[in-house]
């Protein structure tokens, strides 16, 4: 039997600050493409506990394997320079409506 996916929210901020954040983007992400996190794992060619981490938010998970992750499920990540983040957030705010 298949298992029901359930979307969960996108988060609101858009300035990315912690490992829990960039969790929460891949498991909206996952679950909004209706993928179970083995279905994911597998597309990913990672396993489903190394996924699983990573939306928890574990810290142990490479950055090359989240980047990985990010990009394979539409999850698009920025960079900008410090003195110019709170800036860069709320134009990607507004542009959100």
């Amino acid at each position: 039997m298949a298992r029901r996916v359930v979307p969960t929210a996108f988060p609101t901020a858009p300035q990315l600050r912690t490992c829990d954040e960039l969790g929460a983007a891949v498991r909206a992400a996952r679950t909004a493409s209706g993928l179970t996190l083995e279905e994911a794992a597998l597309a990913v060619s990672i396993a489903k506990q190394t996924l699983g981490d990573l939306e928890a938010g574990k810290p142990t998970v490479g950055l090359g394997i989240a980047l990985r992750v990010a990009q394979a499920l539409g999850v698009s990540l920025f960079i900008a320079p410090a003195g110019e983040a709170e800036q860069i957030a709320q134009l990607i705010h507004e542009a959100r409506g």
